[in-house]
């Protein structure tokens, strides 16, 4: 029987799936499976995945011929899990030695829905723990009792797949909206914390999350990025009043980190997501409490409006 089945989503990972998969051999276990999904890639990292087939007891492998995104690719791969429980990894980030094993400890023990966790972000040689924001540990809670406060960092700002292990029987709440090509997790979290039962955050910092690199979405400023309001629409979706405040900030916090980062994007481009932006604001409720953001973010926000 499966205990674990850890999916894999790479394209164009060539750099780094080595390290990705040298992780997993080191966590590897009789009743754990990996499942690689390889999204269309073109350089090597077909070849090198297959070069661990000795070496990764219980790896499937999955091919797309044609790029399906992240979204889809991460959906394939749970089609295809046979575990009791689902864990994610991408194929730049790695994993300490025991990390799976203690993540499977700690769901075993808490018997909830869901375990969340910390990570280390990874740049260069530089190391920093993030915590995942809720301070209480090794307890199981209410997952949409942590959606809450509007103007506080909470469960659904942390929207990192990768970071937990999760009950496969969750079924459908577990699938990512396949049409998005970025944001993904973004309407994924919010579901997951307004319809599961259980939740709980564990202090384990197991997932290294390799940050800046080349080609990844978060670097790319080309269409897919736009994707982050249809992402948005999702969330704001049949949406309960009482979470508005909170939906909406965090909307407005992000339009303003994107507006941000606009040098990535090519003049046209720009417009566009302005355009998106600026239409996407008037629809939102103007008098909500707790929406604010800093002076500087607020007056972005207020000139994108006048501007476009």
């Amino acid at each position: 029987m499966i205990k674990l089945s850890v999916v894999v989503p790479v394209r164009d990972a060539e750099p780094y799936v080595s390290d990705a998969l040298t992780s997993l051999v080191r966590n590897a276990r009789p009743d754990f499976e990996f499942v690689v999904v390889d999204d269309g890639s073109v350089d090597g990292t077909g070849q090198v995945v297959e070069d661990f087939r000795d070496d990764l007891p219980g790896l499937v492998v999955l091919r797309n011929e044609t790029p399906v995104g992240l979204a889809e690719a991460r959906n394939l791969g749970l089609s295809l899990a046979s575990g009791r429980y689902v864990s994610f990894m991408d194929g730049d980030d790695w994993l300490a030695p025991g990390y799976l094993a203690d993540l499977v400890g700690a769901i075993e023990h808490l018997g909830c829905d869901f375990v969340r966790v910390d990570h280390v972000q990874a740049e260069g040689r530089r190391r920093v723990t993030h915590r995942a924001p809720l301070a209480v540990r090794n307890t199981v809670l209410k997952p949409r009792e942590h959606i809450l406060p509007a103007r506080s960092k909470t469960m659904v700002d942390y929207p990192y797949a990768w970071a937990g292990i999760y009950r496969r029987d969750l079924g459908d709440l577990l699938a990512f909206p396949g049409r998005l090509h970025t944001a993904e997790d973004r309407p994924w979290i919010w579901r997951l914390h307004r319809e599961a039962a259980s939740f709980a955050v564990v202090s384990l910092a197991g997932v290294f999350y390799r940050r800046m690199v080349s080609g990844s979405l978060t670097q790319v400023g080309d269409e897919r990025q736009l994707h982050f309001f249809d992402a948005f629409d999702l969330v704001f979706a049949d949406l309960p009043e009482e979470f508005a405040p909170k939906a909406v900030r965090q909307f407005r916090a992000l339009l303003a980190h994107h507006l941000e980062l606009g040098g990535r994007f090519a003049p046209e481009l720009r417009a566009r997501f302005e355009r998106r932006g600026a239409e996407a604001l008037r629809r939102l409720p103007a008098d909500l409490p707790g929406v604010g953001l800093d002076p500087e973010r607020d007056e972005l926000l207020r000139r994108l409006l006048e501007t476009r």
